[in-house]
C-alpha cells in the first residue's frame, strides 16, 4: 500500500507547483484557488516527495 499524504489547504498559496510536478495527484480547486489531492494513487512516492520539496508553503505532508 502506498504512503498516504495530505495538503493543509489553509496553508496553500495556490502556486500550482504540485500540479505541475504531479498532475495525476493534485489539481487546483477553482473556487478556493488552492490545490487539492484528487488521486492518492496518481503518482509515485518520488513524484509526491518532489512536490512536497518544491512547495513554497510546505503544506503537503505524509501521514504519520
Amino acid at each position: 500500500m502506498a504512503r498516504s499524504f495530505y495538503i493543509e489547504e489553509d496553508e496553500c498559496i495556490g502556486c500550482e507547483s504540485c500540479v505541475g510536478i504531479c498532475p495525476g495527484v493534485f489539481a487546483m480547486d477553482e473556487a478556493s484557488g488552492k490545490a487539492r489531492v484528487v488521486n492518492l494513487d496518481g503518482g509515485s512516492e518520488e513524484e509526491i516527495q518532489e512536490a512536497m520539496d518544491t512547495c513554497p508553503a510546505q503544506c503537503i505532508h505524509w501521514d504519520k
